[in-house]
């Protein structure tokens, strides 16, 4: 049975979470290969390095620079990204035709399936969020991913089943054109004991009589990312004590420098990073879903900022600080101050319940080809 499964080109989160997506197929005997970009290619080798990779198409997406037009700009980019969605389909259709794949998975990839394999497609967030301006879109957003659902022959939604999970409404819609099941949680982290609550959570400090030790996480799409880059280094840099950043090009090569008070590394293997964020007083990055899985994972104190103009990410840190879950900074707002302010707040993740959900979905496909 072979499996080719092909996650967003967004980020790297889409990448993470289908970690152990890829590890529960091959635990069940499958023969799994990789559709990646050029971009995600190094992260999966690391990872994965006797799996076949696969070069697909990617969705080459650059946002905005300022957050409110993001709304019609989607509008603007549909036939940009229409014809992405016809190109990767085909190029699915390709590639079963070509190595014989039975399961297409798609980690929100609109048109990766196939009518000739098993499609599976993976989604968070079945409403899609606008801007409160914007709101009334929502329906149409949902109406028009269930139109792209319909394709394929089943959901899969990383989240908790029972209401609000950690995603609430962004996972929570009524309705689905095919049948839909929540996996729990996902992430590279789950399959160690990485949350260990004697030196986590919200109770416990590491900070050292010269300040708190911030781990700062750099991740998302250009601009947004260098900008995010720049405006960590700057306010690190204003906070006494010795932090830490990640930048997230695992392209790059793992290499490490010091500049003043920040401790940089160009990427992190999996178990490294655990160890890092487990050392660290506060986590910074960005809000996005798979990031909030991996630090519910790690147990880590979590400053969320979300990237401008994505909404699904501000939609999740406001949902969690108002919750006390984690802190949210709007990114216009991150400071030396905001920080500071941040610091004086108790708050942490709930730890992700322990379940098979994953265990049994996969294994209910793969007895399909049995």
């Amino acid at each position: 049975m072979k499996v080719l499964v092909a996650p967003l080109d967004w980020g790297l989160g889409h990448a993470t979470r289908c970690v152990p997506v890829v590890k529960e197929f091959i635990r069940n005997g499958a023969e799994v290969e990789l559709a990646v970009v050029p971009a995600n290619a190094a992260f999966f080798r690391e990872v994965f390095p006797e799996v076949r990779q696969r070069i697909a198409p990617g969705y080459n997406i650059v946002y905005p620079k300022h957050g409110f037009n993001m709304a019609l700009w989607l509008l603007k980019k549909s036939s940009h990204l229409n014809a992405i969605i016809r190109y990767e389909h085909r190029y699915a259709e390709e590639m079963v035709e070509r190595h014989g794949y039975d399961i297409v998975f798609s980690d929100n990839r609109f048109g990766f399936y196939s009518r000739k394999a098993y499609s599976i497609y993976m989604t968070h967030q079945r409403r899609i969020a606008f801007p409160q301006a914007f709101a009334a879109l929502e329906g149409i957003g949902i109406r028009w991913h269930k139109s792209l659902m319909k394709h394929f022959d089943e959901v899969w939604v990383p989240d908790i089943e029972e209401f609000p999970g950690y995603a609430g409404t962004l996972s929570h819609v009524d309705g689905s054109p095919v049948p839909l099941q929540y996996v729990g949680l996902l992430s590279r982290f789950a399959d160690s004991d990485a949350r260990t609550f004697s030196d986590c959570g919200s109770e416990t400090s590491k900070s050292s009589e010269s300040g708190p030790s911030i781990l700062a996480i750099v991740s998302g799409v250009e601009p947004a990312r260098t900008r995010f880059e720049k405006d960590l280094r700057e306010t690190l840099a204003q906070i006494p004590g010795h932090h830490v950043m990640i930048l997230g090009k695992p392209q790059s090569g793992v290499r490490t420098w010091t500049e003043g008070n920040i401790e940089f590394h160009s990427h992190l293997p999996t178990e490294e990073f655990s160890r890092a964020v487990k050392k660290a007083d506060w986590v910074i990055s960005r809000g996005g879903y798979s990031t909030v899985m991996d630090m519910a994972y790690l147990g880590a104190r979590s400053i969320f900022v979300p990237t401008p103009g994505q909404y699904e990410q501000v939609a999740l840190a406001k949902n969690l600080a108002s919750a006390g879950y984690a802190v949210h900074i709007p990114a216009q707002d991150l400071s030396a101050g905001a920080l500071e302010k941040a610091f004086r707040q108790k708050v942490a993740l709930p730890a992700p319940p322990r379940s098979d959900i994953l265990q049994e979905a996969v294994k209910k496909v793969v007895t399909r080809f049995g």
